[in-house]
């Protein structure tokens, strides 16, 4: 099952907590970084999610790996790109709070699509009510993850849409819907 809650405005304070031991880490290691990003919905404030904070710690495609081992020294767990290219995922450590974080390529596609998924979410206050209404019926009828990220995906390719990502853009996200499991180990 798939728990999906009502907003809430402490998600705030919890990323910039993350956000902030992310970036001593990297600094102490010597880890140029473009940017960290909340993303996901619940960088979306008034937006129903699930109670995972996304993170994007952003890179250039030469620190990947060097961003990586910093992770992997944290106590992370290397997940792989799980079919998103140029986007690599980490399991939390049990003393964590709970988090999906990524080591994600600058100007990548898919950094563009998790800005642009928050950017207009923000932005447009309908579609924000009409993608939580959309994630609360799914979860609730979701067998497990996979079914519950393609059967909303008919409205983040709305969204992606009205974000102005290009159709190729939107069918390129559309074919990365790749069950987990499926993506490359971190690069070595």
């Amino acid at each position: 099952m798939i728990t999906v809650v009502d907003h809430d405005p402490g998600w705030a304070e919890a990323f910039r907590g993350l956000r902030d031991r992310y970036a001593g880490a990297l600094d102490v290691a010597g880890v140029p970084v473009v940017g960290i990003e909340h993303v996901g919905s619940t960088a979306v404030p008034g937006l129903a999610a699930k109670p995972v904070i996304d993170v994007d710690i952003i890179v250039a495609a030469e620190q990947v790996e060097a961003a990586s081992d910093v992770l992997l020294g944290l106590g992370f767990r290397p997940l792989g790109e799980l079919g998103i290219p140029e986007r690599w995922a980490f399991a939390q450590p049990a003393d964590w709070p709970r988090t999906n974080t990524y080591v994600i390529v600058a100007g990548s596609l898919s950094l563009r699509n998790h800005l642009a998924v928050r950017d207009t979410l923000r932005a447009d206050p309908e579609l924000r009510d009409a993608y939580g209404a959309v994630k609360q019926r799914v979860a609730a009828a979701a067998e497990d993850l996979d079914a519950y990220i393609r059967d909303k995906n008919a409205i983040v390719q709305q969204i992606l849409t009205a974000a102005g990502l290009t159709a190729a853009e939107r069918a390129a996200t559309d074919a990365n819907q790749i069950p987990p499991g499926a993506g490359r180990r971190v690069p070595r």
